[in-house]
């Protein structure tokens, strides 16, 4: 850090102090003590990194110039640059002295550049964080740094032949010697005429970047006469240096040359049109609904078939293939659509790990409060994890660095990329304008342009799983961001309002057929899906979803503690006909005979009021593995476990029901489990600004702490007179007053020994009845209990 740069920091006026924390917030993490310190971490390789990161590529042009061409540089020079690297008449010059003063206004503003305003020169540090700008190497000084005086002198000699030599030049560097030559336009322009066609190719894909090269034997000591290939001329000539054993680079003096005076071979001052197909946006809106109800559904029937048959966890973390495909099966969705229902169900908490002893994938009671709300709250809350989640589902499916299977719910999917690459894409989707529906290719062009060091194979992975997901999950419908989906990005509350309109509305009855199905003309309410979902079997789904009930289904509610009449009555009350006589004879029939047989431990015993019934199991040859013992003419006792019975016993055609030893008949209620471990954290979104407040009342602690430490932290004399006295509500006012404006106070306080003291201070906030000031008089921040402070006095 500068000291220039610290004094232009402390010359900025609050409102400028302000924008700079507000466009880079980690400045403030945690708030520093003086604007010294503000600007030490303003210049560390990381805050900077952070900051140009932000950058669109017209204003990184703008840094990399800065960082090329010698300090100051007037913004004229600036101009004239980018002139040369623009297309012929775009854009005119008024336009471009417009968005040039725009981003040199906004790198004034992020404090990677600074100077008077008819020159600049890049911030310290930013030199070093460019590690090639403009996709220049570095200079000739340091490309040649590592040679030996004497190697130095005999490329001098070979590229200068009339000049002295300057190992006899007394203080005279070589490489700055060397270093002047090349920036010497007259001389490079000789040494390329020299080179052959070959070399000079060579060159030419050097000038435009990347500026370094692999070559074996790099440090070979070639002269211009026994130079042979086109590699050896361009090193004999300095053309090439080498900066490693196997390494070389272009000097920059020598690729602003080739380059004919240009910095940027293209630059283009405005971001690349986003183009694309056409659509009208209420279809669109209204297509974006239908994926938003069915993905919400999807999550839904996932917790439910799990809260049932969960799967299990691997021993590594994560879900299985084998599971993955057959949730995909019973989802009727394809596998990576079906990872990204499992990773946002579970990323929202409504899925978690416990269970068995070896853990199984359960919903946890969480979902039992999600599953209660609106549909459109529901696809709110899903949507807004998605948006904020740092898994990748559109990992699952795809090998690691091992060649290993990344599977869903492995701690292997996580990004802390993801997170951003969502809301930036989502923010190209919205720039596109109602209707229009971007192609990939230029979403990634825009988003290249807008944050072009952000560059890579695995952003632009990301960008495509953030197309396809958000499609998937509602907020685009046909490549066209919503209006929910827009307002969702925004963090605009109304998100779900806005798309409750356009969900169908949930019917509460079905058709009842003779053919034992049932069809559901619309999605169901949650009660009656739920019901259906235990009573009877999914036999098709699309626009109507048609169930079946058979005797395993009946048999399921049963089991379930409904009984006969409960079904018909159920039945009946959501069905848009009479039930059909099939139907009541199906359920009447299961009913009659379950539980006639009853299975407890003796190991495991089975019990009937019907002896013949008795006699009938143990003549059954399919009985024989179960050892069966007739202890009386009612009881039958076993070997086998309780369970194993019970499912032997329907296997052969009874209807056999689980008691306990005091004879009560068991329930399983199956679609009641949860588990007790705590759902993972929630997500939070990326913060990418800080509130006004806390801006304003961090640049007030570090103005107050810089007057302090300009002082050397000189205690501050207190005024003289009596200690202030006040009543507690005038003293809270005049605190809060001072809060607000950001003035200075005198304050009498009661410290913990009871002694009586004055303090100048600079309130911060308070809360909790605590107040968090700036105390001059020590030099320190500190918390004051407010029923101590006796009075409160203003200072002029």
């Amino acid at each position: 850090m500068s000291a220039e740069f610290a004094e232009w920091l402390r010359g900025r006026d609050d409102g400028q102090l302000r924008a700079l924390v507000s466009a880079r917030p980690e400045l403030i993490t945690p708030v520093p003590a003086h604007l010294a310190g503000l600007a030490a971490r303003a210049s560390s390789p990381s805050a900077i990194g952070r900051a140009l990161d932000r950058l669109d590529r017209f204003t990184l042009a703008a840094v990399e110039a800065l960082a090329v061409l010698p300090p100051p540089t007037p913004v004229s020079e600036l101009r004239a640059l980018f002139r040369r690297a623009l297309p012929d008449g775009d854009p005119s010059s008024s336009e471009l002295e417009s968005l040039l003063a725009e981003a040199v206004e906004r790198l004034r503003t992020m404090a990677l550049a600074y100077g008077p305003d008819d020159a600049l020169e890049p911030a310290p540090g930013v030199r070093e964080v460019l590690d090639a700008p403009a996709g220049l190497g570095p200079p000739a000084v340091e490309v040649f740094r590592h040679y030996a005086p004497e190697r130095l002198d005999e490329l001098i000699a070979d590229i200068s032949p009339g000049s002295p030599d300057s190992s006899g030049s007394s203080g005279d560097d070589p490489r700055a010697r060397l270093a002047e030559l090349l920036a010497a336009p007259e001389t490079v322009d000789r040494l390329v005429a020299e080179v052959s066609p070959q070399a000079r190719a060579a060159l030419d894909e050097l000038a435009w970047g990347p500026p370094t090269g692999r070559l074996p034997k790099a440090r070979r000591e070639v002269r211009v006469a026994t130079a042979q290939s086109p590699i050896e001329q361009l090193l004999a000539r300095a053309l090439l240096g080498a900066t490693g054993e196997e390494t070389v680079a272009l000097p920059r003096e020598v690729a602003l040359r080739l380059r004919g005076g240009r910095l940027h071979r293209d630059l283009s001052p405005t971001p690349p049109p986003l183009t694309g197909a056409e659509r009208p946006q209420s279809l669109s809106d209204r297509t974006a609904a239908g994926q938003a109800f069915t993905f919400a559904g999807s999550v839904e029937e996932l917790c439910e078939r799990w809260s049932v048959d969960p799967p299990g966890v691997l021993r590594t973390g994560g879900l299985s293939v084998r599971d993955l495909k057959r949730t995909s099966q019973l989802l009727e969705l394809p596998e990576w659509s079906a990872a990204l229902v499992i990773e946002v169900a579970f990323a929202a908490g409504l899925i978690a790990a416990g269970g068995s002893a070896d853990g199984e994938w359960l919903p946890t009671p969480a979902y039992d409060a999600w599953r209660v709300r609106a549909t459109e709250d529901r696809w709110a809350s899903l949507a807004a994890t998605w948006l904020a989640m740092d898994r990748a589902p559109g990992l699952v499916g795809e090998r690691d660095d091992r060649d290993r299977l990344r599977g869903a719910l492995h701690p292997d999917l996580r990004r802390n990329a993801a997170p951003e690459v969502r809301a930036t894409t989502l923010a190209v989707l919205a720039a596109a304008g109602p209707g229009l529906a971007p192609t990939p290719e230029s979403v990634r062009a825009r988003l290249a342009w807008e944050q072009p060091r952000r560059r890579g194979h695995h952003r632009d992975q990301l960008v495509e799983f953030t197309l396809r997901e958000a499609e998937q999950i509602g907020l685009t419908g046909l490549g066209v961001l919503s209006a929910h989906g827009r307002a969702l990005a925004a963090g605009d509350p109304a998100a779900a309002k806005l798309l409750a309109p356009l969900l169908p509305e949930p019917v509460d009855h079905v058709l009842l057929q003779a053919d034992l199905t049932a069809v559901a003309p619309g999605p169901l309410t949650g009660e009656l899906r739920r019901w259906l979902m235990l009573a009877a079997d999914v036999e098709s789904t699309g626009g109507a979803t048609v169930y079946r009930f058979g005797e395993e289904s009946v048999r399921r509610a049963l089991d379930a503690g409904q009984g006969a009449d409960e079904l018909l009555a159920m039945l009946e009350r959501h069905s848009a006909a009479p039930v059909p006589q099939p139907l009541r004879y199906l359920v009447s029939d299961v009913a009659r005979r379950h539980g006639r047989v009853r299975v407890g431990t003796a190991s495991a015993y089975i019990r009937c009021d019907d002896p013949a019934v008795l006699d009938q199991v143990l003549a059954d040859r399919r009985a024989a593995p179960l050892r069966l013992r007739r202890l009386a003419p009612t009881v039958i006792a076993s070997r086998s476990s309780r369970a194993t019975l019970v499912d032997s016993l329907r296997a052969m055609g009874y209807a056999p029901v689980a008691e306990s030893l005091d004879g009560d008949v068991i329930v399983s209620q199956l679609d009641a489990r949860r588990t007790d471990v705590a759902p993972p954290a929630r997500a939070s979104a990326v913060v990418n600004a800080l509130d006004d407040d806390v801006v304003a009342a961090a640049v007030r602690a570090m103005r107050a702490g810089d007057s302090a430490h300009l002082a050397r932290l000189t205690p501050v004399k207190e005024p003289g007179g009596p200690v202030p006295r006040s009543p507690n509500t005038a003293t809270i006012a005049l605190l809060q007053e001072a809060i607000r404006q950001g003035t200075r106070v005198w304050i009498g306080y009661v410290d913990g020994q009871g002694n009586a003291t004055s303090r100048i201070l600079e309130p911060a906030r308070m809360e909790g009845g605590y107040l968090t000031a700036y105390d001059e008089t020590r030099a320190a921040v500190h918390r004051f209990a407010l029923h101590r402070i006796t009075g409160v006095s203003g200072l002029t």
